[in-house]
């Protein structure tokens, strides 16, 4: 079974978020890494760029498919995670911590409300 990490917030095309003050972390959930495979490459986007709810963030390549990760909120592009370049299979080997995606300075934190809390995620994906 995939690890669902408590504290976090999910999506049901299975971002996380972490929030931190007024930013947050964004990754892909442990559920979606087994699902693609081995990640072999993923697209580094722009740093600064705004982005809204529902935009593709990234593009994460596997050995099976290339997939798009969608921005769980929207915000500002503050950092991201440049060790992906070097090294994209980290998101299979650490997806909540080492393998984090984007970092984003949050614009409306009322779009988290419409997000799950873990426990709710783990039912979903039970379903």
């Amino acid at each position: 079974m995939s690890e669902v990490k408590k504290g976090y917030i999910y999506t049901e095309t299975d971002e996380w978020i972490k929030v931190e003050g007024n930013e947050a972390l964004i990754g892909i959930t442990d559920y979606a890494q087994h699902h693609l495979g081995d990640i072999v490459f993923i697209e580094i986007g722009s740093e600064g760029k705004t982005i809204a709810k529902g935009d593709v963030l990234t593009t994460i390549e596997s050995v099976k498919s290339a997939n798009d990760v969608f921005s769980p909120i929207s915000g500002k592009i503050i950092a991201m995670n440049s060790k992906l370049e070097q090294d994209s299979g980290l998101i299979n080997k650490d997806p909540y911590s080492e393998g984090w995606i984007a970092r984003i300075q949050i614009t409306n934190p009322d779009e988290l409300t419409t997000l799950m809390n873990d426990e709710a995620y783990s039912q979903y994906r039970k379903e």
